[in-house]
């Protein structure tokens, strides 16, 4: 078939072939991520891992089990800042800890925690506020390598005037800079910062809820989505949150679109924050235990 025809083009062709051999080879369905954004991603990852074509990659994916670490990184999408969007902690701060002071024990999922930036950032939200010793983070990604070095806490120096702001205009009471210690261009997170923090690898497209909590977080991951898988995650998020819970998303996300919509009002629109309608419990199935 020419590309002059209504079919798929060969390089879309490729990119449907590779995602079959990806779910029949190891399990990982990547169908319902946004397609644009997939295709850009494998092409990318040919590239890289100098394959000379897609087709090519897909036989050393049947072929090369070693190369699967490689392959989830970088269909991953571990792109992340401390503090990323000041606002969104401030009310997180001011707002949603004020409500989990109430819960004798606080879980909160970071759901696609990517390299950690966001989940220190909870961590100090929660200290800051006296409630981490009560809290529990469950931080998930699909990609384990994100996963280690999230959980080692290293990051560049050169992010840490940029995260510095970030803190100051989230409602900081101190100074970024009392959270980790600097030695030439690497900082290195406050191991009290990783004392309540579980990582762990989950698949958002295949796996079950993976605990119950009172605040979920997943920022910046359904935008790479189908809206069928968007609605998925959304009512994963929904069955692991407590009755009032609260779903926070990022800034280019919205539920409006979703069937699952119904299970949330929003709090606040603008900074895609939302919290389990009460009124739709009855709908939605209960969380896992």
């Amino acid at each position: 078939m020419s590309d002059g025809d209504d079919g798929l083009d060969p390089e879309s062709i490729e990119v449907e072939l590779f995602v079959r051999a990806m779910q029949l080879r190891h399990g990982y369905d990547f169908s319902g991520y946004a397609p644009a954004s997939l295709k850009r991603r494998v092409r990318q990852l040919a590239l890289r891992l100098e394959s000379g074509s897609i087709s090519a990659l897909t036989g050393r994916l049947l072929h090369e089990p070693t190369l699967l670490p490689q392959l989830l990184e970088g269909l991953s999408v571990p792109v992340s800042d401390m503090f990323r969007d000041p606002a969104v902690f401030r009310v997180l701060r001011e707002q949603v800890l004020p409500v989990l002071a109430s819960y004798p024990h606080i879980n909160i999922w970071q759901a696609g925690c990517a390299n950690g930036e966001e989940v220190y950032s909870l961590a100090i939200l929660l200290e800051e506020a006296g409630l981490y010793a009560r809290s529990r983070i469950y931080a998930t990604d699909l990609s384990a390598g994100a996963l280690q070095r999230a959980e080692e806490g290293i990051y560049s120096t050169r992010e840490a005037r940029q995260w510095s702001r970030n803190y100051q205009a989230a409602g900081g009471k101190h100074s970024l800079a009392d959270y980790y210690s600097a030695r030439y261009d690497l900082l290195k997170l406050d191991r009290r910062l990783r004392r309540n923090v579980t990582f762990a690898q989950h698949n958002l497209v295949s796996d079950k809820v993976f605990c119950e909590a009172q605040l979920v977080l997943c920022r910046n991951v359904l935008i790479y989505f189908s809206n069928p898988l968007q609605d998925r995650c959304l009512q994963l998020f929904g069955e692991s949150l407590v009755r009032g819970g609260f779903l926070c998303l990022g800034m280019r996300e919205s539920i409006d679109a979703a069937s699952s919509a119904r299970h949330f009002k929003s709090i606040d629109a603008g900074l895609r924050l939302y919290q389990r309608n009460p009124d739709a419990i009855a709908t939605m199935r209960p969380p896992a235990p």
